[in-house]
């Protein structure tokens, strides 16, 4: 198992970040996941509530399918100092091959016993490093983080993880109210 994240990136299972470890989710997360998803703030951010053990079940699926599409690539933050689970989400969601774009978007969420650390924007700028050396081949240049105008903890996230404040977006369901665009280019 090739832990760099030079490697093929449909070879790669795990991205170290200092004490971190980025690795695909496991059917065994699902507690995990459940419980993440109970408190408000991920609720919020979700495009994809997770609701019972039946929504987590899908999610975990999804994750597979969308890493063996090469379109969705989700890993599980783990950070040993707080035990072997996740404690965090962080997701690199590709356009089509072929679609010419150029860009892609980024997500991520925090467990909140895990908040404060500095744990989302290390493992957002180790997947933003590993996606911008997996995907240059395809032509990716630019990576989207998006997220509503009242997500003050994102947008320290995003300027952490050198994403640029880019521009405000209208609201747009889901989303209620009006959100940032941040982005970073390719070195």
């Amino acid at each position: 198992m090739d832990d760099h994240p030079h490697s093929d990136h449909l070879r790669t299972d795990r991205i170290r970040a200092g004490s971190l470890v980025l690795r695909p989710w496991l059917p065994g997360d699902l507690a995990v996941l459940l419980d993440a998803y109970r408190d408000p703030a991920i609720q919020a951010g979700s495009r994809a509530p997770v609701e019972d053990e039946e929504a987590a079940a899908r999610w975990l699926r999804a994750q597979d399918e969308g890493r063996a599409a090469g379109l969705r690539h989700s890993f599980a933050v783990v950070d040993p100092a707080l035990g072997d689970g996740p404690v965090g989400n962080v997701v690199l969601v590709h356009p089509a091959p072929g679609s010419g774009s150029g860009s892609a978007e980024v997500g991520y969420w925090t467990a909140a016993h895990a908040r404060g650390r500095g744990i989302a924007p290390q493992a957002l700028e180790a997947l933003t490093h590993w996606a911008f050396t997996a995907f240059a081949g395809d032509g990716l240049v630019r990576l989207d983080l998006l997220h509503q105008v009242d997500n003050d903890a994102s947008c320290r996230v995003a300027e952490k993880a050198g994403y640029g404040f880019a521009e405000l977006l209208p609201a747009h369901p889901p989303w209620p109210l009006d959100g940032h665009r941040h982005e970073r280019r390719a070195d």
